[in-house]
């Protein structure tokens, strides 16, 4: 084994820690660009492809667990060996007040607009206008985040505002489990 591949191979165990104590710092380190307040929920260890450069996070974005920012285009490689100078990749932009659902793949060449919600597990492969709630594969909006907000004021828990073991409390009292 080459000294280069061992010294990677003993690299990615404190990358991955480091991403998973520290995500947004790692997303920084390794290029992605954050314009504000930013919270990844999990590790940010396998959240970006492999050109984390082209991806701006602005102000209050919230990313959860999984979510993946891919802004290349692999599906071009077999076509290389003819076509050697062929490439598709594009930057990614999340605007202000956004959250990614856990699990959702924003793809190249999206921006995300302002006041945005992703549903889990969305695929996005176009821009998402600002202040819509959008979802499936591909992504297509599904309402307004006004829409959104008005539905989830209603069904509201109102415990938003506790964490922690004191929010555990509420949320076994509220479902009534563990109280038999």
């Amino acid at each position: 084994m080459s000294l280069y591949r061992l010294k990677n191979a003993l690299r990615w165990p404190f990358r991955a820690l480091y991403a998973r104590l520290q995500p947004v710092a790692y997303a920084r380190m390794i290029g992605v660009t954050i314009k504000g307040r930013v919270t990844i929920y999990g590790s940010s260890y396998k959240m970006f492809s492999s050109e984390p450069y082209l991806v701006t996070l602005h102000d209050n974005v919230f990313i959860s667990v999984d979510a993946q920012f891919i802004c290349h285009d692999g599906g071009v490689l077999p076509f290389r060996s003819e076509f050697p100078r062929l490439d598709l990749a594009g930057p990614i932009v999340v605007k202000s007040n956004c959250f990614i659902g856990a699990g959702a793949s924003i793809m190249r060449g999206v921006t995300i607009g302002e006041n945005c919600v992703v549903a889990a597990h969305a695929v996005v492969t176009k821009d998402v206008p600002d202040g819509s709630v959008v979802g499936g594969n591909p992504a297509k909006v599904i309402k307004s985040t006004q829409a959104y907000l008005e539905g989830a004021r209603e069904r509201s828990l109102n415990i938003g505002h506790l964490y922690g073991e004191e929010k555990a409390i509420e949320y076994k009292r509220i479902f009534n489990i563990g109280a038999r």
